[in-house]
């Protein structure tokens, strides 16, 4: 999940309306809820996961709380383990660490992160990784000096339980380093979800069992859309579609479009726009709540997963509360609705 930014809303608004659909979320029996990592962008107020995950944590009382992900190039692993650990202390077994290779922003922004040093290291994400996972562990790690003795390095003094790790992405090489680790690993569908097939059949067949993980574990994420009529889904759609062209199109960003404004300005795209927003859609799950959880379960069977991530990136009309997002909670409580019937 990660939480858009309406036009004329304020950042302290949509993130209250994001802790507002966690507690809903909760309240509903959901799994997870997750916060991405995104920088510099106009229509997304998901800057710092820790933070919002604690938030998030502080408001709920059942659900698991995450990221997804931190873009571990941007941060030092110690800081990430760190984190974590203080948010597992807060919520404990129930802090999903997810992890992700990619900057989460332009090659502006990305540089202004990784300004620190050596911990930007893309290629070294593999050891990064495995780091963090023993600095967040009750053991935690061990440094030793070239020179000769060792140094003991613990994320927290006195962990008793630690955050679940897992990898995502959306290309083979996040498939293939959860397999060699033994990791759970996510695949980021809801971007375009080309590659889907390859990337769990390598994640499969090539994972090696670990203390924590004997046999694969995986879920998919998708775009998701419930309302009372196709029509009223269709039309929450466009907004989010219409932001999916304009970055695929690298034409400027801005904060979501209502469905009022997204309908007025619907001819400002060209030929090669509309066909990013038609294959977009085609890949999305929109429709009713009875609609939405067919496909959904069927999309689960097809994949041969037990779990899938929605994105409720259902927009709002003008009418609407600004700290609030009715059509996100009007997608949960419908297709959770049609899933228990």
């Amino acid at each position: 999940l990660f939480r858009s930014v309406r036009a004329g809303q304020t950042s302290s608004q949509a993130v209250g309306a994001s802790l507002s659909l966690a507690q809903r979320a909760d309240e509903l029996g959901l799994r997870r809820y997750w916060f991405a990592e995104h920088h510099n962008m106009p229509a997304v107020a998901s800057t710092t996961p820790p933070i919002l995950i604690a938030a998030a944590a502080g408001r709920t009382a059942r659900i698991r709380v995450g990221s997804g992900g931190v873009m571990l190039p941007n941060h030092s692993p110690l800081v990430v383990a760190e984190q974590f650990a203080a948010l597992e202390a807060i919520a404990p077994g129930r802090i999903d660490l997810g992890i992700g290779r990619a900057p989460g922003s332009d090659p502006v922004i990305t540089q202004l992160l990784r300004m620190s040093g050596t911990t930007s290291d893309v290629d070294r994400f593999p050891d990064h990784v495995r780091d963090i996972r023993a600095l967040a562990s009750p053991e935690g790690a061990t440094l030793r000096f070239a020179s000769g003795g060792t140094y003991d390095v613990h994320a927290t003094p006195a962990a008793t339980t630690q955050p679940e790790v897992w990898l995502l992405g959306s290309s083979d090489y996040s498939a293939q380093l959860a397999a060699a680790h033994g990791l759970p690993y996510v695949f980021a569908n809801h971007f375009s979800g080309e590659g889907l097939e390859r990337a769990l059949d390598l994640y499969r067949a090539q994972f090696q069992p670990s203390e924590t993980h004997p046999v694969p574990l995986t879920f998919l994420t998708a775009n998701a859309i419930a309302a009372p009529t196709q029509e009223e889904a269709e039309e929450r759609a466009i907004p989010q579609l219409r932001m999916m062209a304009r970055l695929r199109q690298n034409r400027p960003l801005t904060a979501l479009e209502t469905v009022e404004q997204a309908r007025a300005a619907a001819s400002d795209f060209d030929s090669l726009g509309e066909q990013i927003m038609a294959g977009s859609r085609a890949k999305w799950f929109v429709g009713t709540g009875a609609s939405v959880a067919s496909e959904l379960r069927a999309f689960a069977a097809r994949w041969g997963v037990e779990e899938v991530m929605i994105s409720p990136v259902a927009g709002a009309y003008d009418a609407e509360p600004m700290d609030a997002s009715p059509g996100r909670v009007q997608t949960l409580e419908l297709v959770t609705a049609a899933l228990a019937a």
